[in-house]
C-alpha cells in the first residue's frame, strides 16, 4: 500500500475520535479533570456569583461598593463547602438526543450537536465517549440511528423542509427500567400511514434489533413544534408501562413522560436533604413548594409539616404527585396545576391567619415571574425562604435582587424584604460546570 492510501485511512479512523473528543468538551468541559479538581472549580464559581450578588445587594442599599468590603472578600451570607455527587460518571437518568447530518454526512445520525446554527457547521456526534451518559441510554440512541437509516422516511432536520423522524428522549431509573420517546413531526401523512409508522418502530424494537434495549415502554409523539407538551400533542403509549417509579428519600415516585425529575438520581437525593435542612419546617409549619414538579420536595417532609401545598405547571407532573403521595400514605398534601403567577396570591391570601408558611422555590433556568416574586414578598406569613436555583444569572438574578431590595411601591414589593443567611453548592451535574445552589432566606 502507497504512502497516500495509508494517510487517508488512518484519517478516517482517527476522525470519528476527533468528534468525540471535541463534542465531549462541549457537553462536559470539565472531563479532564479529577473531580476533586471539578469541585474547587465549582466552589469558586459559586463564589464568585455571591460576591457579584452582594456587590447588587449593597447598591440597592445605599452602600457606595467602591469604599466598602472588597469584592474578593465579600460575601452576603455563610457559604457552606460543596456537596459532591455520589455518583460521577453515566449519572444523568434522562437525555435527548437529536438527529441530523454526522462527520459523515449522513443525516440519520442520532447524538448530540457540535457546532452552531448561526455558523452552518452543525454537526450530529454519537453519544458513546460522554462520562455523563449512561452506556444504556447511548444503546437506546444507537438502535434508532439503526431503525432511522432502515426506514424509507427522511428525518426532519429543518421543520419547513420535510422529513419526519426527529428526536428521541431516553428515561431510566436506579433499577434499570428504560423508558423511549420518540418524536415526529406527521407533515402530511393519513391516520392510517401515521398507524403504519408507529407499528414499523414499535415492531423493532419488540421483536427486532432494538428488542436487545429491553425497553419498559416506548412512547410517540407527534410534534410539529420545537417543543410540544403532553396537552399539545399527546403522547402515545406504543407498548409497555405508562409510567416509570423511582425510590427517594424512602418515598416511591411516579414518572410520566413529560415530568420534570432532577436528571442525577442520587445527587438529588443529597439536594432534597439540603432544602429539608434549611426549611427548618415543624409540625405548626406549611410547606409551599413553588415549581414543585413531581413533589418530591414537598412530599418528603409532609410528615414534618401540618400541610404541603404544591404549585406546578406542567399537569402530568401534578398528576404523579397526587400518585405519589397516595401510594406512600401522605395525606396532608394538596397540588395545583398551572401557572405559579396566577394561582399563588389566591393561596396566599388565605394563609394570613398567623400560621408559619416555609416556601420552597426551584424554578427553571428562566426563573420566576415577576408576580410570583410579589406575591412571596407581600404574604406576611412566609418568613422563610428556600431557593434551588442550577444558574443563578438573568432572570434569577433579578429574583433575588427583588426579594432583598427595600420595599417598592411602584413594583408592588411592599412586604418585609429578605435576607440571604446561608448557601449550599450541591452537585447534580459532574464533568460540566453547572452546579445546584441553595439560598436559605429569612426575614
Amino acid at each position: 500500500m502507497n504512502s497516500r492510501c495509508s494517510v487517508h485511512i488512518y484519517i478516517i479512523k482517527e476522525l470519528p475520535e476527533l468528534f468525540y473528543s471535541r463534542l465531549a468538551d462541549v457537553v462536559t468541559p470539565l472531563w479532564r479533570l479529577s473531580y476533586e479538581e471539578q469541585l474547587k472549580v465549582k466552589f469558586e464559581a459559586q463564589k464568585k456569583i455571591l460576591q457579584r450578588l452582594e456587590s447588587y445587594i449593597q447598591m440597592l442599599n445605599g452602600v457606595n461598593v467602591t469604599t466598602a468590603v472588597p469584592k474578593s472578600e465579600s460575601l452576603p451570607c455563610l457559604l457552606h463547602p460543596i456537596i459532591p455527587s455520589p455518583v460521577i460518571n453515566g449519572y444523568r437518568n434522562k437525555s435527548t438526543f437529536s438527529v441530523n447530518r454526522g462527520p459523515d454526512g449522513n443525516p440519520k445520525t442520532v447524538g448530540y450537536y457540535l457546532g452552531t446554527w448561526r455558523d452552518g457547521n452543525i454537526v450530529c456526534v454519537r453519544s458513546n465517549n460522554l462520562k455523563n451518559i449512561p452506556e444504556k441510554h447511548s444503546q437506546v440512541a444507537q438502535y434508532y440511528e439503526v431503525f432511522l437509516r432502515q426506514s424509507p422516511l427522511e428525518p426532519c432536520l429543518v421543520f419547513h423542509e420535510g422529513g419526519y423522524w426527529r428526536e428521541l428522549i431516553v428515561r431510566t431509573n436506579s433499577q434499570g427500567h428504560t423508558m423511549a420517546i420518540i418524536t415526529f413531526h406527521p407533515q402530511k401523512l393519513s391516520q392510517e400511514e401515521l398507524h403504519v409508522q408507529k407499528e414499523t418502530v414499535k415492531e423493532f424494537f419488540i421483536r427486532g434489533p432494538g428488542a436487545a434495549c429491553d425497553l419498559t415502554s416506548l412512547y410517540f409523539q407527534e410534534s410539529t413544534m420545537t417543543r410540544c407538551s403532553h396537552q399539545q400533542s399527546p403522547y402515545q403509549l406504543l407498548f409497555g408501562e405508562p409510567y416509570i417509579f423511582e425510590e427517594l428519600l424512602s418515598l416511591k415516585i411516579r414518572i410520566s413522560p413529560d415530568a420534570f425529575f432532577q436528571i442525577n438520581t442520587a445527587g438529588a437525593e443529597m439536594l432534597y436533604r439540603t432544602v429539608g435542612e434549611l426549611t427548618g419546617v415543624n409540625s405548626d409549619t406549611i410547606l409551599l413548594d413553588i415549581c414543585c414538579g413531581t413533589g418530591v420536595i414537598g412530599l418528603s417532609l409532609a410528615q414534618h409539616t401540618s400541610q404541603v401545598l404544591g404549585i406546578e405547571l406542567v399537569e402530568q407532573a401534578v398528576e404523579d404527585a397526587r400518585w405519589t403521595a397516595a401510594f406512600n400514605g401522605i395525606t396532608n398534601s394538596e397540588f395545583h396545576t398551572g401557572r405559579a403567577e396566577k394561582i399563588l396570591p389566591g393561596l396566599l391570601k388565605s394563609k394570613e391567619d398567623g400560621q408559619s408558611v416555609v416556601a420552597v422555590v426551584n424554578p427553571a433556568r428562566a426563573g420566576l415571574h415577576y408576580k410570583v416574586i410579589q406575591a412571596i414578598r407581600n404574604c406576611r406569613a412566609i418568613r422563610t425562604l428556600v431557593f434551588v436555583s442550577c444558574k443563578l444569572h438573568g432572570e434569577s438574578t433579578r429574583n433575588i435582587i427583588e426579594l432583598c431590595c427595600p420595599p417598592d411601591s411602584a413594583k408592588k414589593l411592599l412586604g418585609e424584604p429578605f435576607v440571604l443567611q446561608q448557601a449550599v453548592p450541591v452537585d447534580l451535574f459532574p464533568h460540566t460546570p453547572h452546579c445546584e445552589l441553595v439560598l436559605l432566606f429569612t426575614r
